[in-house]
């Protein structure tokens, strides 16, 4: 059993490259206004996607709880695949939300899955202490395949962009034969109740006494979701902005994939840092380079090298706030707590990024960057005032 648990590691590894190979991730932006959508009704697409992503998140983090990661995960892929296949036909408004629905089920049953199917794992093995490490080897084959796919995609875009399309159907369906490769751990397998509804319930409280009473946790999950959510909205109204200035797809592809490896190697290296420093000093710490970053991106002239900038602070802090949450979470509510943190960034995304696209829409994208400078700046710098008073509590982590 124990050989079957490690071999999920690197299972993982593979896993998170192949399904991170997300050819459309630079340029379904592109490809929906190519097909008449305005910036608006770009936002309201992606909006539907965080509703749907926001309702759903905290019940299929329940069910990877409740009939394991594995399981969850399988179907997760399995909905991806009807997702691309909805999006590649699509040709309505209304198909192109449905594509939308299903790419955010499927990216709901993955998201605490996942996790908590590595961290249990080594919980298991006696090895979660290794985890920030394995986090960040993660995060670099998830980087790797981001930015390769960024540039094929952005390629295959120029070429045809129903060919972006039919690639990822192909890698979509070899994740989903990939799935069903990985051992469940025994840890974090929680006690049924009569009635799956009974535990439902009893899962949902337990996981809401848990943050509620543990504020570190609480606190940890914001701050790494209000940059996150800054970042992916900067992320995505940057290739639209690079269009407008004149770069071609595979030019966009180039930039995009910089910040992907920026991101990748500064997450390898992230662990070596927690060794050096206290977890209240990185979390003063990178929270200000990330202002500085977005301020950075409202200078047209840099704006590539600050969006590289940003990518390495995002890296950072994924990894980083990722091993502290998880250092704090029991296993039983693992995958349902790591989703409520999942649903604070699909409640976010819900209101900013249709705002962003519509002041876009109106008064041009490097205001809107200017808005997202000025709200990052309020906001983390009102988390970074909140840690330094209690910075005590994280010593402990």
């Amino acid at each position: 059993m124990n050989k079957k648990l490690e071999q999920n590691i690197y299972k993982d590894y593979i896993f998170s490259f192949l399904s991170s190979l997300n050819l459309t991730q630079g340029v379904w932006m592109l490809y929906l206004a190519y097909r008449g959508l305005t910036l608006f009704e770009i936002g309201i697409m992606e909006s539907i996607y965080h509703i749907t992503a926001f309702s759903m998140e905290v019940p299929t983090g329940i069910i990877a709880d409740i009939y394991g990661r594995k399981t969850s995960r399988i179907i997760g892929r399995l909905i991806s695949v009807v997702a691309v296949v909805t999006m590649l036909f699509a040709n309505s408004i209304s198909l192109f939300a449905l594509s939308f629905i299903f790419t955010a089920l499927g990216n709901n049953l993955e998201s605490g899955a996942g996790e908590a199917l590595v961290y249990d794992s080594l919980k298991e093995l006696g090895k979660e202490n290794q985890y920030m490490k394995i986090s960040g080897i993660k995060e670099l084959f998830f980087q790797s395949a981001s930015s390769i796919a960024l540039i094929v995609g952005g390629y295959l875009a120029t070429i045809d962009y129903a060919l972006v399309y039919k690639f990822a159907l192909v890698l979509a369906i070899i994740t989903v034969i990939q799935a069903f490769s990985f051992t469940e751990p025994n840890y974090g397998k929680i006690e049924k109740e009569k009635n799956t509804f009974s535990t439902f319930i009893k899962q949902l409280k337990t996981s809401i006494k848990i943050l509620k009473n543990d504020r570190k946790i609480s606190f940890l999950i914001i701050v790494l979701e209000v940059f996150s959510v800054y970042f992916a909205t900067e992320f995505f109204y940057v290739q639209n902005l690079l269009k407008i200035s004149g770069s071609t797809e595979f030019q966009i592809g180039i930039v995009l994939a910089s910040g992907s490896v920026g991101g990748a190697l500064m997450a390898v290296m992230v662990h070596k840092i927690d060794n050096i420093f206290t977890p209240d000093q990185l979390l003063l710490f990178f929270p200000i380079l990330a202002i500085i970053g977005f301020w950075l991106m409202t200078i047209t002239n840099i704006i590539w090298l600050a969006f590289i900038f940003l990518s390495i602070i995002e890296g950072s802090l994924f990894v980083l706030i990722g091993d502290y949450v998880n250092r704090l979470i029991p296993s039983e509510q693992r995958a349902t707590i790591i989703s409520f943190q999942s649903m604070l960034y699909s409640i976010l995304m819900i209101i900013i990024f249709p705002v962003i696209g519509k002041l876009g829409d109106v008064y041009g994208l490097h205001t809107a960057f200017i808005i997202i400078a000025i709200f990052s700046t309020i906001t983390l710098g009102s988390l970074v005032w909140a840690l330094k008073s209690k910075s005590d509590k994280f010593k402990q982590l």
